[in-house]
């Protein structure tokens, strides 16, 4: 297993379009994390005698909006939501995605089939439908989107996992550990759980971008989070009628989504060139599914077996 420092010290870093990349996916973090204590003015503070101030305004850096709160405070409180969001769900659809996909992919015969049907009709339902039609089940809510998100985007990791057990289960490492009596979850979790971490990690990089956009768009369209904290999308919606009046309004959200969701991309596309030289401009690992969804094209791109 490649160390982070090899990693970063061998291609990583190489490009500058992925150093600049890797900067902006640090600062998402970075300023995520310690929002509390980087706004400069309480995000949902009105002032209607301030209300659609442009930007470098006194006081207001990005600007207000039309109730008068201060934008770049609302970005800041905006950006810790979309951590939040883009984390959560990434982690909780990975750790259900390897478990399923790994005892599907090992066990083979009728578990693998039924499991493969369920997730065939699963990846039925297009990936922002479905999480639109779960929020709107549930309602509006940090925890429901979340939820929607989850539900949505667990199958990508099934199918990776499930393609990649196939294989590996029939290698000759692992015929040994069972005739030394090693146990079956051993098995999957010491032999053939660390010889798949390179693709789930490059899977789950692409996919924080996807889940990003997707909450933004569910905020956008009202199916977001709680009215009271900002995220982008909302802010997008409220200042999508004053584009000509108030650019700043619909411009700076949807520039912060784009860059992040760029940024993201290109981490994730140089981390699969870095841990799969096989494959330096495809997408071997990716499933189809995903493939779509956040614009990976190539002709050696594969689904799971």
């Amino acid at each position: 297993m490649k160390t982070l420092a090899h990693v970063l010290r061998t291609g990583l870093l190489r490009a500058w379009s992925t150093r600049v990349a890797l900067l902006v996916s640090v600062l998402f973090v970075v300023v995520g994390v310690a929002a509390p204590l980087l706004v400069p003015q309480d995000p949902n503070a009105q002032n209607l005698g301030a209300r659609l101030l442009p930007p470098l305004s006194d006081g207001h850096l990005l600007g207000t909006d039309l109730l008068g709160r201060d934008v770049l405070s609302r970005l800041i409180m905006g950006t810790r939501v979309a951590l939040i969001v883009a984390l959560v769900a990434v982690t909780v659809s990975v750790l259900i995605g390897v478990v399923v996909g790994l005892v599907s992919g090992y066990y083979g015969g009728w578990v693998d089939s039924v499991l493969m049907r369920i997730i065939d009709a699963w990846l039925a339902f297009p990936f922002l439908l479905l999480a639109i039609a779960i929020v709107a089940i549930l309602g509006p809510g940090l925890r429901n989107v979340i939820i929607a998100l989850i539900a949505s985007g667990w199958v990508l990791y099934v199918r990776l996992v499930r393609g990649e057990t196939l294989s590996l289960r029939e290698r000759e490492f692992v015929a040994s550990a069972r005739m030394l009596g090693v146990g079956t979850v051993a098995i999957m979790v010491k032999h053939i759980l660390p010889n798949i971490f390179a693709p789930i990690m490059v899977v789950a990089t692409l996919e924080i971008g996807v889940v990003i956009v997707t909450e933004a768009s569910l905020s956008f369209l009202g199916l977001g989070v709680d009215a009271a904290q900002p995220t982008w999308g909302s802010m997008l919606a409220d200042g999508k009628a004053y584009v000509a009046t108030a650019w700043w309004l619909a411009l700076l959200p949807g520039l912060m989504i784009f860059l992040i969701a760029l940024a993201v991309n290109i981490v994730g596309d140089a981390l699969r060139d870095l841990l799969d030289p096989r494959t330096k401009s495809s997408a071997r690992s990716v499933d189809p599914e995903l493939a779509q969804r956040v614009g990976v094209t190539g002709d050696a791109r594969r689904s799971a077996p």
